[in-house]
């Protein structure tokens, strides 16, 4: 299954530069990972906000919370995630 997932960071502003940049390194290798086992298919930024789109692949809506929680920065992000499914417009045959 495909999903469109929406993240905006939240994390407190006085949060210790440490570890800011902790946390950022490690939702960088986090991703990586992400992206190397195919769950991750695309990522997009925002501009003018602290916030993303990422296009996921998972196996079902748990397998992709279980990706999700696993980001270091999970407990500071606001999260919606939106299912897709194919357009039949978009089916060959």
């Amino acid at each position: 299954m495909e999903f469109l997932v929406r993240t905006e960071n939240r994390l407190p502003n006085d949060t210790p530069a440490d570890i800011r940049d902790q946390l950022r390194k490690g939702e960088r290798e986090r991703a990586t990972e992400l992206r190397e086992a195919g769950v991750l298919r695309r990522l997009w930024r925002v501009p003018g906000r602290n916030a993303t789109i990422g296009l996921y692949e998972a196996e079902d809506p748990a397998a992709l919370h279980d990706a999700l929680v696993s980001l270091p920065m999970w407990t500071w992000m606001d999260v919606t995630v939106e299912a897709l499914a194919t357009h039949p417009q978009e089916k060959k045959g």
